[in-house]
């Protein structure tokens, strides 16, 4: 039995990032790029107006006042996206929308509020300063500056930034394909009519493709296996098409947990069957014709648990992540908690921040068979294996599972 930290090790220095592939600007967003992509022009491609007033020369506004406006003469209207036909010489202005190109001469914008239109002149009531509300050509982006780098995830602000540089493909890490298996004589599928006596729904199929599909990659249920030798390898041998294969079940020292000793025969590499954590303990992971290959328990509580120590860090690098890892918080522990030495726990938890600090209990029940325990919590207490009792008021370790803490019902700046 080896621990969660070697087999975290061993696990991630097996995968590799997957290669690229093409695809367009918004099915691009939340991938990893595979290119540094660099402007071939300045953004914005020339001065232009960050108001709606009027271009003009500075030194023609000097002295003007509300009671003493500068009266220029309007030689031309330039909305956005026309290109400006006069030069602004002394005496003049044109009147200006915001995004607009400066016209040659000018070199202020007034805006509008502190002007009156009369007719083809304009009235100015305060005095410009040199530059004044003009965006100057490649303030945003320089040609040839690296926009986005590879190994940087496209966001909502990344997307626009390659739209800005005229980008509509992009380069990014392929999504994993991750067969999902779920392994006994005891489940049916889904969709069945009538459960017959002794037979439970195998919602680990579910569960775990979810949280393939939550990581961002994408699952490929094979469906349920078995507790035979050949329906075993059939399920096994179907799933070599994938990047990343998953079953749940058949991992432990029952008569009929087959699943570590097939791994070991389909022209496979078995590398551990057990780490010292709980739930989870009975994890075995190897490699199938080169094909990352996880045990997974079949209870469905250590399965999530296992899928989010080490399935969801795998993925992530497949996809070129490089934070792979969930966020770690400390909280204050709102319960007493004794366990056994020798395993690092992971119990399914609540987070709330209150009062300038997080909080944290345990969501009731922890066995490895209640889902519900995992449905409530938005955490996992961590106990270090030498840990034997948490007591309450303790600061404890918490992985948070979701995104709840990062939400509000509205804006903490609006409490200011």
């Amino acid at each position: 039995m080896i621990s969660v930290a070697q087999a975290l090790e061993q696990i991630l220095a097996t995968i590799t990032p997957l290669g690229p592939e093409r695809v367009s600007l918004l099915d691009a967003l939340g991938r990893v790029a595979a290119e540094d992509i660099h402007a071939h022009r300045a953004i914005p491609p020339r001065d232009n107006s960050a108001m709606d007033g009027y271009a003009l020369r500075w030194q023609d506004t000097q002295g003007a006042t509300p009671e003493s406006p500068v009266v220029l003469d309007v030689v031309e209207d330039i909305p956005a996206g026309k290109v400006p036909e006069k030069t602004v010489v002394a005496g003049t202005a044109a009147r200006i929308m915001t995004g607009a190109p400066i016209p040659d001469g000018a070199d202020a914008v007034m805006k509008m509020e502190e002007t009156a239109k009369d007719g083809q002149k304009v009235r100015i009531f305060a005095a410009a300063a040199a530059g004044m509300d003009i965006r100057r050509a490649g303030e945003d982006v320089q040609p040839g500056e690296r926009v986005v780098g590879k190994g940087e995830v496209l966001t909502p602000s990344r997307i626009g930034i390659l739209a800005s540089v005229g980008r509509a493909f992009v380069e990014v890490h392929q999504r994993p394909v991750v067969a999902v298996l779920a392994t006994g004589d005891e489940l049916v599928e889904i969709d069945e009519a009538f459960l017959a006596e002794g037979k439970i729904v195998s919602s680990n199929s579910y569960s775990l493709a979810a949280q393939v599909l939550d990581c961002g990659a994408s699952p490929l249920q094979i469906g349920i296996a078995r507790d035979t030798r050949e329906d075993l390898i059939a399920k096994f041998k179907a799933a070599r098409r994938a990047d990343i294969i998953l079953s749940s079940g058949g991992v432990s020292v029952g008569d009929y947990d087959l699943v570590k000793d097939i791994m070991k025969e389909v022209g496979n590499r078995m590398q551990f069957w057990r780490v010292a954590m709980r739930p989870g303990k009975p994890l075995a992971f190897g490699a199938l014709e080169g094909v990352p290959l996880f045990g997974l328990p079949g209870n469905p509580v250590s399965s999530m648990v296992s899928f989010e120590q080490f399935v969801r860090p795998a993925l992530l690098k497949m996809m070129g992540h490089r934070n792979l890892f969930r966020r770690i918080i400390r909280a204050r522990l709102g319960e007493d908690i004794r366990k056994n030495a020798g395993a690092r726990n992971f119990l399914r938890a609540r987070v709330e921040f209150r009062d300038g600090r997080y909080h944290v209990v345990t969501t009731g029940e922890q066995g490895s068979g209640i889902l519900k325990s995992m449905v409530l919590a938005n955490g996992l207490i961590v106990l270090p294996e030498a840990v034997t009792h948490a007591r309450t008021g303790d600061e404890v370790m918490v992985q948070l599972i979701d995104g709840s803490l990062e939400r509000m019902e509205s804006p903490e700046y609006l409490k200011d």
